[in-house]
């Protein structure tokens, strides 16, 4: 239902995967017609610098109580919608233009891509009253690729101005935005392309947190609405949402560093049908590390965030680890992205076990025994356990720690410490 929805819209074969210019093109240049212009050939594309990309702020490391992630609903459609920021309205801006970034200037009348968007929010919006996922989804993931397309130079109508008026405006909204909440006496740990990660602490109640999460996305959204009203005379298409509330919420820095990390954060969801945990770029929800490192940190960040006892969990696995108890679960899978007989100089891990079996494979199994990488289906050595102690729990159980005053080491050595 969704290939014949995408299908639909956009004038794409449905066995087509991809095609988001074409399915611009599709979509923009019947409008363009319509308004008495051509567009520039597609081999007549320019080339040139780059946008830059989604605004980040550093995050603040650490074990916290009660965050609240504040959440852009369609930044980047919005910005679209909200500054007219379109192929067609920056060929023909006036002296009354809207400002733009890189020099850029937008037509207040005329432009075609904010009322595309605007057509097809409103087809969303109706989807959703109806239960037609499928039609959400594929009007959701069409507007969302306009700026993607506006920022290819496959693109006919890549132009900097375009793309940059997009993001850097996306910077500036984050910024400013993290400034009001700020304002309210409120700490911001983090923040990525469209939301702001908002510290309450340990005094806020669930229901009291959700209240006031609900009360900060209304004042964000009207703030923007004031503003831009105020600074450019433009109807504001920004609206902020309370999306989440972390009862728990980790934090975690850059593996060996002191600086925060970004995409990757972990927390503790209280709903209806109990205790939800959330991983976001961890090793949990990485294919890449085995099941005993996303099992181990799944049950670990568990009973910290709900106050259990971890320590006696902690020595367990490991001791299990090593008495050959959890082999099952030190299974590597990888896959292969070249040809093996091209790595050379460098050969990763899992390259090592393919070149064992004699032939190319697009994914590997494997385990790293004493005697190296080996194949599931050759292994020749027993497991090298304290790799699987070194490289799979103790980066997972310092991660967070590290925000208790312990370590791996600590909880798991045998030897009697001094100090």
């Amino acid at each position: 239902r969704f290939a014949i929805r995408r299908a639909q819209f956009t004038g794409l074969p449905m066995d087509r995967f991809g095609g988001s210019v074409a399915a611009f093109d599709n979509l923009y240049l019947p409008r363009l017609h319509r308004k008495g212009r051509v567009a520039p050939d597609v081999h007549d594309m320019r080339e040139g610098p780059s946008s830059p990309g989604g605004y980040v702020i550093e995050s603040k490391p650490g074990l916290y109580d009660n965050v609240l992630v504040l959440d852009f609903k369609s930044l980047y459609p919005s910005i679209i919608r909200t500054f007219q920021v379109d192929p067609y309205a920056l060929a023909i801006a006036s002296d009354n233009a809207i400002p733009g970034f890189v020099k850029a200037r937008f037509s207040r009348q005329g432009a075609i891509l904010p009322e595309l968007i605007g057509a097809l929010w409103s087809e969303r919006e109706a989807a959703k009253k109806v239960g037609d996922h499928a039609l959400s989804q594929a009007v959701k993931i069409l507007m969302n690729s306009f700026y993607g397309v506006l920022a290819a130079q496959g693109c006919r109508f890549y132009d900097q101005r375009l793309a940059s008026s997009i993001t850097m405006r996306g910077h500036e909204i984050i910024q400013r935005s993290k400034e009001f909440v700020e304002e309210q006496g409120f700490t911001v740990i983090y923040g990525d392309t469209d939301s702001v990660f908002v510290l309450l602490g340990e005094t806020y109640a669930a229901l009291k947190a959700t209240a006031l999460g609900k009360r900060l996305a209304e004042e964000l959204t009207s703030f923007w609405s004031d503003r831009l009203i105020e600074q450019y005379k433009l109807d504001s298409y920004l609206e902020v949402e309370f999306e989440t509330h972390y009862a728990r919420f980790l934090m975690p820095t850059v593996r060996g560093e002191q600086q925060g990390s970004k995409k990757r954060y972990a927390g503790l969801v209280r709903t209806d049908q109990g205790n939800e945990l959330i991983f976001k770029g961890l090793e949990t929800v990485r294919g890449d590390w085995t099941p005993l490192a996303r099992e181990f940190q799944r049950e670990l960040y568990r009973r910290v965030f709900l106050g259990e006892p971890y320590k006696d969990f902690v020595k367990d696995t490991r001791d299990a680890l090593m008495a050959g108890r959890l082999d099952e679960k030190l299974v590597y899978r990888k896959r292969v992205m070249r040809p093996i007989t091209s790595y050379i100089k460098n050969v990763p891990p899992h390259v090592q076990a393919a070149k064992k079996l004699g032939r190319e494979v697009k994914s590997i199994e494997y385990l790293v025994t004493v005697e190296g990488p080996e194949p599931i289906d050759l292994i020749m050595a027993k497991a090298d356990y304290i790799h699987y102690l070194e490289r799979q729990l103790a980066p997972v159980a310092d991660g967070i720690l590290t925000f208790l005053g312990q370590s791996f080491d600590s909880i798991t050595s045998s030897q009697l410490e001094i100090f």
